[in-house]
Parts: C-alpha cells; sequence; structure tokens
C-alpha cells in the first residue's frame, strides 16, 4: 500500500492530461443529446430498452470500478497524500461516474419528453410497434430498482465479505459489459425501422464513437490487463455506436436531399419527421403527440 500511494503522489504529466482531457470530453459529448431532447420537447425515436441497457449497464460499470482493488487502493491512498495526487489518481473513477451521471439524465428527459397521445388530436389507429408511456415508466421504475440493488450488493461484499471484492467486482463488470453488448442493438433496430435518427443526436455520437477508443486506451494503461471487466464495457459499446452513427448519418444526408429536392426554397421544415418502414415521411406526427411537459414535439 505505501509503495502504491508513493506513486500517486507525482503522476505523469501526460496521463492525467489525457485523463482530464477524456472526463472533460465525456461531459460535453452528452451535452447535445440532453439538448436535443429538451429542443425538440420530445424524447422519439429513442428506443426505451435502448435507455434501459444504457442505464444498467453505466450502473454495473461503476459499481465495478468503486468495486476493483485498485480503485479502492487508490481511494485509500487519499488520506496520505496532497490533494492534487489524490484528485489525480481518481480520475478513473470520475470518468466513469460522470458516464453514468449524464446517461442517468438523459433516463429522466426520456421520460419527462416521452411523446403522448394529445387529447387535442383526432384518433390514431394504433401503432404496435410503438412504445407505450407505460413501458417508458416500466424502464425508469427497474432503472431506479437496479440502481438501489447494485448500491446493496456492494456495500454487503464490503462490509460482510471483504475477500471477495474482487470476485464481486468482476461479476459487475461482466454483467455491464453483457447489457452493455447488447444496448444499441434495440437502438439500431428502432432508428432503422423509423428510417430516421429522430431525437438521437449525431453530434453525441460523433464525439463519443472515437472517444470510446481513446477512453478504452486511457483505462488499460491505468487497470492493465486485470481491469479488463471495465475497459472491455467500453471497446463493445464504441463498436456498436459507430454502427448506428453510420446509419444515422445515412438517413440524415437522405432526408436532407429530399428536403432540397422538395423545397428548394427552403421556405418548408421536416427535419427530425420520422419515416414509415417504407422510408417516406409521415408528415405532422410530431404535432399528434405531446411529452410528459405538455409541449408540442418540434422537428
Amino acid at each position: 500500500m505505501v509503495n502504491h500511494c508513493e506513486a500517486l503522489r507525482s503522476p505523469n504529466a501526460w496521463n492525467f492530461a489525457l485523463s482530464l482531457f477524456i472526463l472533460f470530453g465525456i461531459l460535453i459529448s452528452y451535452l447535445p443529446q440532453h439538448y436535443r431532447i429538451i429542443a425538440r420537447r420530445s424524447s422519439e425515436g429513442i428506443s426505451p430498452y435502448f435507455v434501459l441497457l444504457g442505464t444498467t449497464s453505466g450502473t454495473f460499470a461503476f459499481a465495478n470500478i468503486l468495486t476493483l482493488p485498485t480503485s479502492r487502493a487508490d481511494l485509500a491512498c487519499c488520506s496520505q497524500i496532497s490533494a492534487f495526487g489524490c484528485f489525480a489518481g481518481t480520475l478513473g473513477v470520475a470518468q466513469i461516474g460522470v458516464q453514468w451521471s449524464c446517461f442517468t439524465v438523459i433516463l429522466l428527459l426520456f421520460l419527462l419528453f416521452f411523446p403522448r397521445a394529445s387529447p387535442l388530436s383526432p384518433p390514431q389507429p394504433p401503432k404496435s410497434a410503438a412504445p407505450s408511456y407505460r413501458t417508458a415508466v416500466l424502464v425508469v421504475g427497474i432503472c431506479i430498482v437496479h440502481i438501489f440493488f447494485t448500491v446493496i450488493v456492494h456495500l454487503v461484499f464490503i462490509y460482510r465479505f471483504p475477500l471477495l471484492l474482487k470476485s464481486c467486482a468482476q461479476f459487475f463488470g461482466i454483467a455491464g459489459t453483457i447489457l452493455a453488448a447488447t444496448q444499441f442493438l434495440p437502438q439500431i433496430y428502432t432508428t432503422w425501422r423509423l428510417q430516421a435518427v429522430g431525437s438521437l443526436s449525431i453530434p453525441m455520437m460523433c464525439i463519443q464513437t472515437p472517444g470510446s477508443f481513446v477512453w478504452v486506451g486511457s483505462l488499460a494503461g491505468r487497470l492493465g490487463i486485470a481491469g479488463w471487466s471495465t475497459w472491455g464495457i467500453y471497446l463493445v459499446t464504441g463498436v456498436l455506436q459507430g454502427v448506428l452513427l453510420v446509419m444515422a448519418i445515412g438517413f440524415e444526408i437522405r432526408d436532407r436531399r429530399d428536403r432540397k429536392k422538395n423545397d428548394p426554397e427552403g421556405h418548408g421544415r421536416t427535419n427530425g419527421a420520422v419515416r414509415n418502414g417504407n422510408g417516406t415521411a409521415e408528415e405532422g406526427q410530431n404535432n399528434e403527440r405531446t411529452s410528459l411537459l405538455g409541449g408540442e414535439a418540434r422537428s
């Protein structure tokens, strides 16, 4: 422990700068997604199962790094080293904590701005493929219960089974990796079915996709091969998010070409319009459904 703490007293300048850059990069990367949902006053186009898997995998990832012996040793050294050394040594924990917090904000915005049928709009034929508001509430409830369950398990292993902490951390990491590996699959399916980006933020994905691989390198350098259960999560999500990004850019380019072709003067505005399975824009859909806060869904 003494040698470990001594190593944290003088952090490597390059690793510190890179870790700090990644920390702020994670925070900034989520802001476009938060803004897009709020600006459109709708979370239409975002799969509830993507939100569910993203939140639960993020919770497991945060619990994983807090339970890892290496991270606990870093945190324990904070009482023996300077505040700067403590801050630099725990940046890996801070990165995953910020990522979890930002995705939790998406979870809340997803529910607050979930599109609901307006009492003033004419009756619409049921759409079996569209998620219901009850599904959105259920997703949020499951995520909250999962957070409390993870916290309880984490505390039980710390105070009752400290010798099994590494196994507990690996369980969190493996569970998080499995959830993360499937996280983008329902969103890829939803985006393909709608043939539109909806409330998904392309700038967020443009930042996060290459950033995921930089983050993997940073965490792997800090935790080594033994921390594969931590950085493996972000390797998998980076690849799948890249697939979703390519698809979203393709749909956005197609929609812009259609808008220029149908409205060369630029008078009309159908940005973000959800298309049907044949790729045809469904005009007025955004005006027929309202969010929980009562505003009209905007394109």
